[in-house]
């Protein structure tokens, strides 16, 4: 099968995007299908000779982010398309990049599906905070649905992505299915840190071997609740000074959490890492003792399953895009609010065996998100999209079809 995968996001940028379609596109290629990848034009370091990746023009976003706005010329995308017979377009966007990948699906007469991976309507301030100044939260809407409407399936990664846009103001014509986020194991984590590296990172942020300590990997900004998450640190470490708070990440609130932590920083309570590349962070992960995050904003988390895939016991606010991977009171606990995250903490801070319990379950819960069993189910939609094309799938039966894989 030839399939061309659409995304504004792709290498150098970090973020959770641009991991899924890194490792679906390695995946896809390994088991023999030929994957063209159609996304933004970044920096020469990254400029390459492979044929099956089409950069498009593309212009620095600025605005404090690392994106870049896609300005496709549609003609020589098209011919290129054409001439290696792709036969469907995924795309994992819904900007410049996603917006030629349906034009391009319409004048090839090939079916198009997406990915949605983002709740922007409720989220858009955040990640786009100069666009609040011209759209209300009703024009974000008109907008997604007229965009989502178009294609002949939608992905999403989690009940919660799925339900969200089958909400009856939403699009619930459009066929949809759950294809949950995984993690290529041997990519993120190709060896295991030793113990001396634990101790040399502990070290090197001044946490002693029997802290416990505590750890946030992501971006730092309003969307992730960072700011609620500094209070509940700034909390926990008050009340039991072996506890320490690492936060692995940058973003647009970063000098703000800096300048609010000053005094627990000063104390080596709380320490912010700034970014840190993807390929290192697995020792940060293997060094912490409990996982935390009070983001309400995931799709289907990727440092959830990060963290369990290195054992760790999580701490979360209750949210169902964690409900297939975070068992209550099994490998973590899902909170009502920050008061009971702090009470959670504090518990399994003292609780040695109990975090061991949920480090054991933990990895038991990552098993059902192998990168193997992702792709494959990924695979059978293409193949019932492009079976019923021009017509749309049935969403049921294939749900079923997913679940036996």
């Amino acid at each position: 099968m030839t399939i061309a995968l659409f995304s504004d996001s792709y290498l150098p940028t970090k973020s959770g995007i641009v991991t899924v379609v890194v490792q679906l596109r390695e995946q896809l290629i390994k088991m023999g299908h030929r994957v063209i990848l159609v996304t933004v034009n970044t920096t020469e370091e990254y400029a390459t000779q492979d044929p099956d990746i089409y950069r498009v023009h593309s212009v620095p976003l600025g605005l404090g982010t690392d994106q870049f706005l896609a300005l496709p010329a549609m003609h020589p995308l098209v011919h290129y398309l054409r001439d290696q017979h792709v036969e469907i377009i995924h795309c994992h966007t819904e900007f410049g990049v996603g917006k030629a990948g349906l034009r391009a699906a319409r004048i090839l007469k090939i079916p198009a599906i997406c990915t949605t991976h983002t709740m922007w309507v409720d989220f858009y301030k955040y990640y786009l905070p100069h666009v609040q100044k011209l759209m209300r939260p009703g024009m974000v809407v008109s907008f997604m649905n007229h965009f989502y409407r178009k294609f002949h399936a939608l992905i999403g990664v989690s009940v919660k992505a799925r339900n969200y846009y089958k909400q009856p103001d939403m699009i619930p014509q459009v066929p949809s299915v759950i294809i949950p986020n995984s993690i290529d194991a041997t990519k993120f984590m190709s060896e295991h840190a030793t113990e001396q590296e634990k101790l040399d990172l502990r070290a090197q942020l001044g946490i002693e071997k029997d802290d416990i300590m505590l750890l946030f990997v992501g971006r730092i900004g309003e969307e992730k609740r960072v700011i609620e998450l500094l209070q509940l640190f700034k909390n926990v470490t008050q009340k039991n000074p072996k506890i320490k708070a690492v936060l692995v990440g940058n973003g647009p609130a970063y000098d703000e959490l800096i300048y609010s932590a000053q005094a627990q920083i000063l104390e080596k309570k709380i320490i912010f890492t700034g970014f840190v590349d993807w390929q290192k962070v697995h020792t940060y992960y293997e060094t912490a003792d409990i996982f935390v995050t009070a983001s309400l904003s995931e799709m289907h988390s990727m440092t959830i399953l990060e963290a369990q895939l290195t054992g760790l016991p999580v701490v979360l606010r209750r949210d169902d895009s964690y409900l297939d991977s975070v068992y209550d009171g099994q490998n973590g606990y899902l909170c009502d609010n920050e008061l009971e995250m702090e009470k959670r903490i504090l518990e399994l801070a003292r609780d040695s065996r109990k975090r061991e319990a949920f480090s054991r379950r933990s990895l038991e819960v990552t098993k059902k998100f192998t990168i193997e069993s992702h792709v494959k189910k990924t695979i059978k939609v293409y193949e019932e999209v492009i079976k019923a094309y021009p017509g749309k799938i049935d969403e049921n039966k294939v749900m079923k079809m997913l679940e036996k894989i």
